[in-house]
């Protein structure tokens, strides 16, 4: 079993490179499709507490956050962030990596080689 999971949306750039990051790296990932397999409201408030992040980054404000007529207050706590995401989970930023009870967005591309060496 792999250390650490992406998850992942293979039609996205920066997704990609996380896991070219990976393998570059020589780090074995589970790779999760997390459109194909959603996770659950239980499984997203597990994941924000393993979040380096603020809860409220994980929602990607696109068209679709705005056309469900969302502000930044409907996302800004963890419940609310599970509840969303559970719902609509194309709003998830990516890709997200988790190892351990340690977990980033790795959006901003030069946070993945870190975190998969273990800093």
């Amino acid at each position: 079993m792999a250390e650490t999971t992406v998850l992942h949306n293979p039609r996205c750039s920066t997704s990609r490179a996380a896991l070219d990051a990976a393998q570059e790296a020589n780090v074995d990932v589970e790779v999760l499709q997390y459109l194909k397999e959603p996770l659950t409201r239980e499984a997203l408030l597990e994941l924000l507490g393993k979040l380096e992040d603020a809860p409220t980054d994980l929602v990607r404000r696109d068209a679709t956050f705005k056309e469900l007529g969302l502000t930044d207050a409907d996302v800004a706590a963890p419940d609310q962030v599970a509840d969303l995401l559970a719902e609509h989970p194309k709003l998830m930023q990516r890709p997200v990596l988790v190892r351990g009870n340690r977990a980033i967005i790795g959006r901003q591309k030069d946070r993945v080689p870190a975190f998969l060496a273990g800093n």
